[in-house]
């Protein structure tokens, strides 16, 4: 759907697509949930020391959220690729094919001192909608998962202690089916995708989808944004 969209006119996007799209974008707000309050607690005891730290997250397309986590305090950088599939060195266009078995995703390299991983496991279940299988509003494929890739066990216990809790919260009408599995063989993607928002801002799929991806976003973790 994001390489059609890039191929279209803005006025074409604006006519027949926009109100579908804003429509399909949304999706219930767990942030202020029980288990929402919980993983901002957890985030109040701060891991000391200098060494950074790595998230792998999935949760459709990239563009989205990459923008939605550089936005956090104790980011460090978000850089967009590919990770999940058996195929090597794989190009977007491939991947977008969804036989690569790979899944857009962003490697998150951030503070622990700063930002906690009970945190950014928030900030994920917020960006998304964890409960549609394989599709992310009208992006729809194997590639568009909802995953976390866990580098260690302690992240590995954390993702599935808060996806029982927000399945036995009944945070959302549907159970979750985000995937969870170890961290192996990430490749960015291409140039072009990094720091796509900004630089393709005026963009119908940025306008239409990702700005307001990300306003929601922000005004989930107000007290938590980097300072502008």
């Amino acid at each position: 759907m994001k390489t059609l969209i890039r191929q279209m006119g803005s006025y074409f996007f604006l006519l027949f697509f926009a109100p579908f799209m804003a429509c399909a974008q949304s999706h219930p707000d767990i942030s202020k949930s029980g288990t929402f309050k919980e993983m901002e607690k957890a985030g109040e005891a701060k891991h000391t020391g200098n060494k950074a730290d790595t998230a792998t997250f999935a949760a459709g397309c990239f563009w989205c959220v990459e923008e939605q986590f550089k936005q956090l305090e104790g980011v460090i950088s978000v850089e967009s690729g590919f990770t999940g599939g058996k195929v090597p060195n794989p190009s977007y266009e491939l991947v977008c094919t969804g036989t690569t078995g790979h899944a857009e995703a962003c490697n998150i390299v951030y503070d622990p001192s700063k930002i906690s991983y009970d945190e950014l496991l928030a900030a994920f279940f917020v960006a998304h909608n964890p409960t549609t299988l394989n599709r992310q509003g009208n992006d729809e494929g194997t590639q568009y998962r909802s995953a976390i890739f866990y580098h260690n066990e302690e992240q590995h216990k954390l993702a599935q202690y808060y996806i029982k809790r927000l399945d036995d919260e009944k945070a959302y009408d549907d159970p979750i089916v985000t995937e969870v599995t170890p961290y192996k063989q990430f490749y960015k993607a291409e140039d072009y995708h990094q720091n796509y928002y900004a630089s393709n801002s005026k963009a119908p799929y940025c306008q239409f989808v990702i700005k307001p991806k990300r306003d929601k976003f922000r005004a989930a973790f107000k007290g938590k944004l980097k300072q502008e």
